[in-house]
């Protein structure tokens, strides 16, 4: 069965990663993209070789598409995807699910009563780097996790800054952008859940209206490991990474928070260093095999619904941290 697809949201992301992905899959094909701007969906449509543009959300969830993939802003995630799974669409959707935690709670829901796939996009658990750390971890290779490390502070090209820096209203800032992933690949990498986090946020230069362009958290985890992530718009410099220390051992994973398929990962135990061996398959492509195979009843996406909602709850509870001065409790109420 070929799944057809609707992309809801002209978006960069999209045309970057996300149109490759899905026609990499021998299953897949896109059949339309909506905008708001029917000028808009128009011209992508013609760049991007897609067959038609629309600029209304109930003619493309009224035509012949199997899937949908949510690319808009923030604060009209909801009301897409609760569209989209009353017309009995299968659901990719851009992280964070939405603006709340119960928000995101409701499209799960309202997924599942429709029993259609939800996934969220957190593109960096298909990362090879990211797996071949969980494997290590899982074989017990640096003994019992005791610490984490991320840095994912990067600098937010022009052409991306926009909402994402000036529109508290559309769930732009760092941490909706960039420290829900962290929660992800924490998650994911260690396999383990955050029970609580303590933020510092700050605004130095690129962001207004209130909004963060830095955060800096410190993480506790059910099994006692603690954390710390750094996330940035500003450091145009910086490299990115990811470490986890254990009784045993060591990884350090650098270059390995983006998009591609690069980057390194060290074992370092007592008996010296080790380069883990890793595939280089693009995360996009990974994860679109995993949600077709997810509509096909064969198994979950890589990243389900409830992982956007666990990645959600630990960003509110950033913020919420950021705002009082106090540790709060990170509460998906799954």
């Amino acid at each position: 069965m070929t799944v057809r697809w609707g992309l809801i949201g002209a978006s960069t992301i999209a045309r970057q990663f996300m149109i490759d992905a899905i026609r990499n899959q021998p299953d897949g094909e896109i059949i339309a993209v909506m905008s708001s701007s029917a000028d808009r969906a128009a011209a992508y449509a013609r760049e991007n070789n897609i067959p038609k543009g629309i600029d209304s959300l109930d003619a493309l969830l009224s035509s012949d598409v199997d899937a949908v993939y949510i690319s808009t802003t923030n604060e009209l995630h909801l009301e897409q995807a609760l569209a989209a799974a009353k017309a009995g669409k299968h659901i990719m959707c851009e992280k964070p699910l939405a603006l709340t935690t119960t928000d995101a709670r409701k499209m799960v829901e309202a997924c599942t009563t429709a029993g259609v796939v939800l996934g969220t996009n957190h593109h960096l658990r298909n990362a090879g780097a990211h797996r071949a750390m969980r494997e290590a971890i899982a074989a017990g290779r640096i003994g019992k996790p005791v610490a984490a490390r991320v840095f994912h502070s990067v600098y937010l090209p022009e052409h991306l800054q926009g909402w994402r820096i000036t529109k508290p209203e559309a769930g732009g800032g760092v941490v909706l952008d960039i420290t829900v992933h962290d929660a992800d690949t924490l998650r994911f990498v260690l396999g383990d859940d955050p029970v609580e986090i303590s933020a510092i946020t700050q605004s130095s230069g690129m962001a207004s209206g209130g909004l963060e362009d830095g955060a800096m958290c410190v993480w506790r985890f059910k099994s006692g490991v603690i954390a710390q992530s750094h996330e940035g718009f500003t450091t145009r410099f910086a490299d990115t990474g990811f470490e986890v220390h254990g009784t045993d051992g060591s990884l350090y994973a650098r270059n390995v928070m983006t998009q591609k398929p690069v980057g390194s990962v060290t074992l370092r135990t007592e008996k010296g260093e080790e380069q883990l061996a890793f595939d280089r398959e693009d995360l996009y492509t990974r994860s679109l095999r995993a949600f077709h195979a997810a509509i096909r009843g064969e198994g979950t996406p890589s990243a389900t619904g409830e992982d956007g909602v666990w990645s959600l709850a630990s960003a509110e509870a950033a913020l919420e941290s950021a705002k009082s001065g106090k540790t709060v409790a990170i509460n998906p109420g799954l």
